[in-house]
């Protein structure tokens, strides 16, 4: 009677142990490795990663508009759509990508900070967006390059009501297609 409990108990555990999920292993990242340094130890060819997978270099396109995600926001004062003269050389980079690659598309997405009704923060995320898509064109963005929206109030970056949260809020993002 014992062998028989123990032989249960033994086919439950087994039973258990077979329903749990496999334990999922994360790859390790691998690191792109130069012909300068690593390559003629290795073995490992130019433009290869550890795990011997080719790299591909990135093109001009894709190497400039990493270049513009560091900078692709322009704040305004409050119930301004006036572009703030720090942010004139922003908007300047996004229009040198734009004409350099007529091919590139960017939407202009307005916000606005919590104060003021919903239907107005609509409208000055709005004319925050036309004011930066104007100053595109007037650098020579083709009209069919960019597209605006407003999200006015809608979409904060930074919750809160105070001055900094509210100064962090009234933006217009540069979202460039992929």
């Amino acid at each position: 009677m014992k062998s028989i409990q123990v032989l249960a108990v033994a086919l439950l555990a087994l039973g258990l142990a077979a329903c749990q999920k496999p334990k999922q292993v994360k790859p390790e990242p691998t690191a792109a490795v130069t012909t300068t340094d690593a390559a003629s130890t290795s073995g490992i060819g130019e433009g290869s990663a550890a795990g011997g997978t080719p790299v591909k270099p990135l093109t001009p396109q894709q190497q400039a508009l990493a270049d513009l995600q560091q900078k692709s926001l322009v704040f305004f004062d409050f119930d301004s759509s006036e572009i703030r003269s720090e942010y004139v050389p922003v908007v300047a980079a996004h229009a040198g990508y734009l004409v350099k690659f007529p091919s590139a598309r960017v939407r202009l997405e307005g916000h606005t900070d919590e104060r003021g009704s919903r239907e107005y923060n609509i409208g000055l995320g709005e004319r925050r967006a036309q004011a930066v898509r104007r100053a595109l064109m007037l650098q020579g963005v083709a009209d069919a390059q960019v597209t605006t929206v407003s999200y006015g109030e809608e979409r904060p970056a930074v919750e809160g009501t105070d001055e900094a949260a509210n100064a962090q809020n009234r933006r217009v993002e540069l979202v460039h297609a992929p």
